[in-house]
């Protein structure tokens, strides 16, 4: 089954978290600023799937096919978010998410 938004989140979420905290700053990891990570998405809007991930109040659109951002900036976080839509399986689970919210607005 495919996973969610929320659940997608939630990996990059950790994902952040575990790569700050194999850095050498571990005691200046401030946990709290990723309590409001979000991943949105609309399948109206964009001739191209996209995802917009949302960081404390920095906010970025990549492209789902491709990783590449399109739009906005995430500062410093982008470098651990482009790592993770590196990873093997994020991209195709995003996919997955666009291609279900498509369906859903085609359903009415």
């Amino acid at each position: 089954m495919a996973k969610t938004l929320n659940e997608l989140a939630s990996d990059l979420k950790e994902a952040i978290l575990d790569a700050q905290s194999d850095a050498h700053n571990r005691g200046n990891i401030k946990m709290a600023r990723y309590n409001n990570l979000k991943l949105s998405m609309d399948p109206s809007g964009s001739a191209s799937p996209e995802v917009v991930i949302s960081v404390a109040m920095s906010e970025a659109t990549f492209n789902i096919k491709t990783g590449e951002k399109v739009n906005g900036s995430l500062g410093p976080d982008e470098r651990y978010v482009l790592k993770w839509l590196g990873k093997t399986n994020t991209l195709p689970a995003l996919n997955d998410c666009w291609l279900n919210l498509s369906k859903k607005r085609e359903d009415g």
